[in-house]
């Protein structure tokens, strides 16, 4: 993708992916990159800033021998994604005033 994508747009995202559950850090990466290019050493401090926020928290479960960090989303990050969801409409129907469908045919200058 062209566009840098902004803080606010990765913790959407990883907000996103766990409001559909608990899961790690490596499959939240995963879950991200089938839209958006992104690391682990780029999500990792999403995550924490997350927790922080209390947005999600984490907690460990053993695999395969060693501990595994989940996280898993809290209500105020439910609520938070809703906010990000609604500007997420408003900010798409700005830009579709210039990049939508609608603008296909049209003769660019």
């Amino acid at each position: 993708m062209g566009f840098k994508i902004e803080s606010g747009l990765l913790d959407a995202c990883a907000l996103a992916i766990l409001a559909d559950g608990d899961t790690y850090g490596y499959e939240i990466t995963q879950a991200m990159k089938q839209a958006i290019s992104v690391s682990e050493s780029t999500l990792y401090p999403v995550l924490r800033r997350l927790q922080k926020e209390n947005l999600c928290r984490t907690y460990d479960m053993p695999y395969q021998g060693r501990n595994r960090r989940y996280y898993s989303i809290t209500e105020e990050g439910l609520e938070k994604l809703a906010e990000y969801r609604a500007q997420w409409i408003d900010y798409k129907s700005a830009i579709d005033v210039f990049l939508g469908t609608e603008q296909e045919g049209k003769d660019v200058k």
